[in-house]
């Protein structure tokens, strides 16, 4: 089903989309949360599996490689199993043999620069591949290291959302800020009232008001001395 997705859609999209079925079956979305460590994983998994196809590819390669080189190996021989089989006929005078072995050995010296060469070819696609190969594991490794450090920092950040979410909850200073604001508008409803008690009061009638206290007040010291002058304190005995 993904092979056919990544068909269908492309790999990049393909990664993406089976990353959110990935999330749908597990945690809720979160910007470079679960989804983007989902999204990785499934990147890496496809890492994965081009570095298996490559490691089979290459192997091939060598298995090629090596039967090439196997088959230059064999007409070398061959060679110079001619030449000296055409020695020998000559030797014993059997100059037909002779002739038919040498005939055969230099048509065969005539082959094997040609097969030289694309042993010799072969043989640097081979290490190209190898070193191809090498790198790509070094990098997949690296991957791996950086995947582990992505789950881990995503725990880190899920951790973190935690501790927001609960200062949030217990959010003290909210609560001050309130009271201080309450505090401080009965403060001004009082200063306001009081002002308003000032104004609506009647300057005239206050200064009246003063004046009549001040003449009940002398009215009253003036009969309390009169009291005293008929009535003198006696001096003891």
């Amino acid at each position: 089903m993904k092979k056919l997705l990544y068909w269908l859609m492309g790999e990049k999209a393909g990664r993406t989309i089976v990353g959110s079925w990935n999330w749908l079956w597990g945690q809720p979305i979160e910007q470079g949360g679960k989804l983007t460590v989902a999204i990785a994983e499934e990147s890496l998994q496809s890492m994965q599996e081009s570095v298996q196809k490559l490691t089979s590819a290459v192997a091939m390669q060598v298995g090629s490689y090596e039967k090439a080189k196997k088959k230059y190996e064999e007409k070398v021989a061959e060679l110079k199993r001619l030449e000296g089989t055409a020695a020998t006929a000559q030797s014993m005078g059997n100059m037909d043999a002779a002739r038919l072995s040498m005939s055969k050995a230099i048509q065969i010296e005539q082959l094997l620069p040609q097969l030289e060469g694309q042993v010799k070819q072969a043989e640097q696609y081979v290490n190209a591949s190898k070193d191809k190969l090498n790198r790509e594991r070094m990098k997949l490794e690296q991957y791996k290291t950086d995947m582990q450090n992505m789950k881990d920092l995503a725990e880190i950040n899920e951790a973190l959302g935690t501790i927001a979410k609960v200062n949030n909850e217990f959010d003290i200073g909210s609560a001050r800020s309130q009271f201080e604001e309450a505090k401080n508008a009965l403060q001004n409803r009082n200063f306001r009232e009081n002002a308003l008690a000032e104004l609506s009061e009647n300057p005239a009638e206050k200064i009246q008001g003063d004046m009549d206290k001040m003449l009940a007040d002398d009215e009253i010291n003036r009969r309390l001395q009169m009291l005293e002058a008929d009535n003198p304190k006696k001096l003891p005995e």
